[in-house]
């Protein structure tokens, strides 16, 4: 006789889970936030020639921090470094409210950054911890809709929170919802804890925060501060790569790395999931923020409707998401989704980059909806795939990794599409005899020439990033289908040991979590 399936039940596991996903919800809502409530900071605080470092500390502090809380959580126990990273951005937030300088608002802003990185990281972590990858398709609906929602929401939020009750409470909103957050994931997320006996790699951590810090540095400067071949920026890239060739020969060498090189060298499909999610942050970030630009500058669309401009590529992301999840999991088939999701981007870009002063914001929509179709079958299904080529004890590592990627896909690329796009439309403006100015103040023929150079400039963003994706087809096309692992445990098959944490408090949830060789407690 068999022994009975450990796993918990689905409506449990939803439960829990609603707390990650609005821990989640937070920190990506926070970011849109405050980019609406950006001009009424400035007029309070003043610093406008600080503006764009509110944004690149709290970017820099997410990505520099967050493969460190993934490997936290495989080495000290999720559920409690995930409640730490949440407090964190809970306090952070608290922090960038009282501000009074733009000075101390960076800073603060920096502290958010860090409880942003390990909710990103450790959040798909307890999803991979809790749910097996046979059945995860089921929940890619939740984590959709966070996206879409953060995506939509924020600059609403933003907007309708800055006019009614002051800029302040862009952060202060988080206070009470992350309050709930971390009470429901305190009682209805059981894990057990982990006491870890390895020691910390430090020199891991510190080389890959100089990494992260170089690149991003040098792609949010670049094209803006200062030329693209300035030896600024050179030297941050070069910077950057001699830290990855540093980094590389120390992790080779600890006896508990930051990264584990076994994740990249174990399976073909995490380094090719890894360029999946790289190029999904190129599209998802470019165009997130072009489209609406797009939009309002030569189709005359609101700026108090920025948000809902995207709603025609967001609202497809979550229900083919979920279509391709249910697909996954009563099948276990997964190869066509990343192939039809980089093919659909693909075909979408393209389209967008046809798009000149005449196209109607009818067909624009068609075009972004097709990009959304792609990125529903894509973003989710990548980090399933993801998490079922790595073992247990590797899952938070690998989690961050992946969310990594996307952090760096996504700042990368709105560096470089900011730099073609304001050098072409400078360019054409200036062989038009007109300066950069607004198309609002313009009358007449030289409206006309300037819509023309926007949609121009739009046109070559949107058609490199069709390019980056066709590149990234060849990636899909080589991805090697395995079975998806049917229970929450290792690859191996076998069921991690119990020790009953969790099964004393009803609607409770969890399962094990195990290390490479450390022993667990109750929590």
């Amino acid at each position: 006789m068999s022994a009975p399936d450990p796993s918990p039940p689905a409506r449990a596991v939803r439960w829990a889970l609603l707390g990650v996903m609005l821990a989640m919800l937070l920190s990506m809502l926070d970011n849109m936030v405050v980019g609406t409530a950006m001009p009424t900071i400035v007029g309070d605080l003043g610093g406008l020639e600080h503006i764009s470092w509110v944004v690149t500390a709290y970017t820099l502090a997410t990505a520099a921090s967050t493969p460190v809380w993934g490997k936290c959580g495989d080495l000290f126990g999720r559920k409690s470094v995930y409640l730490l990273s949440v407090a964190v951005f809970v306090a952070g937030s608290a922090l960038s409210g009282a501000a009074r300088s733009m000075v101390q608002l960076i800073v603060f802003r920096a502290v958010q950054g860090l409880g942003a990185g390990g909710i990103g990281a450790l959040a798909f972590a307890l999803i991979g911890t809790l749910v097996p990858p046979r059945e995860r398709g089921r929940y890619q609906g939740m984590t959709a809709s966070v996206m879409a929602v953060g995506t939509i929401g924020g600059p609403l939020v933003g907007g309708f929170v800055t006019s009614h009750a002051g800029w302040r409470w862009a952060f202060y909103v988080n206070l009470p919802l992350g309050a709930i957050a971390l009470v429901w994931c305190w009682f209805l997320l059981r894990l057990p804890a982990v006491r870890a006996e390895a020691r910390v790699d430090w020199a891991g951590i510190t080389l890959m925060t100089a990494v992260i810090s170089a690149l991003v540095l040098a792609t949010t400067w670049a094209g803006s501060a200062y030329p693209w071949t300035s030896w600024r920026v050179l030297a941050l890239f070069a910077a950057a790569a001699a830290g990855v060739a540093a980094f590389v020969a120390v992790e080779r060498r600890v006896a508990e790395p930051l990264l584990p090189l076994r994740i990249f060298t174990g399976h073909r499909n995490f380094p090719l999931m890894s360029v999946l999610m790289l190029v999904s942050g190129v599209t998802l970030f470019g165009c997130s923020l072009y489209l609406p630009l797009f939009q309002q500058a030569v189709q005359g669309a609101s700026a108090s409707d920025s948000g809902l401009l995207l709603l025609p590529m967001m609202a497809p992301v979550v229900l083919v998401s979920q279509i391709g999840g249910r697909v996954m999991s009563a099948t276990g088939r997964y190869k066509v989704f990343p192939v039809l999701g980089t093919a659909c981007m693909t075909a979408g870009l393209l389209l967008l980059s046809t798009m000149d002063a005449s196209t109607s914001r009818t067909l624009t929509g068609r075009y972004m909806a097709l990009v959304g179709v792609g990125t529903g079958f894509l973003t989710q299904m990548v980090t399933t795939i993801a998490q079922n080529s790595v073992e247990m004890r590797d899952m938070g590592a690998a989690s961050a990794a992946i969310t990594l990627f996307r952090t760096i896909g996504g700042s990368v690329g709105v560096a470089v599409f900011g730099s073609l796009f304001n050098r072409a439309l400078d360019g054409r403006l200036r062989a038009g005899g007109a300066g950069a100015v607004h198309a609002a103040s313009l009358r007449g023929p030289a409206r006309e020439a300037y819509l023309h150079s926007f949609a121009t400039a739009t046109h070559q963003i949107f058609l490199v990033g069709a390019v980056v994706c066709a590149v990234s087809l060849v990636a899909a096309l080589l991805v090697k289908e395995v079975p998806l692992r049917g229970k929450a445990g290792p690859p191996s098959g076998k069921p991690a040991s119990e020790d009953g944490a969790g099964s004393g408090r009803p609607g409770s949830v969890g399962g094990p979590e195990k290390g490479e060789a450390a022993p667990t407690t109750a929590s």
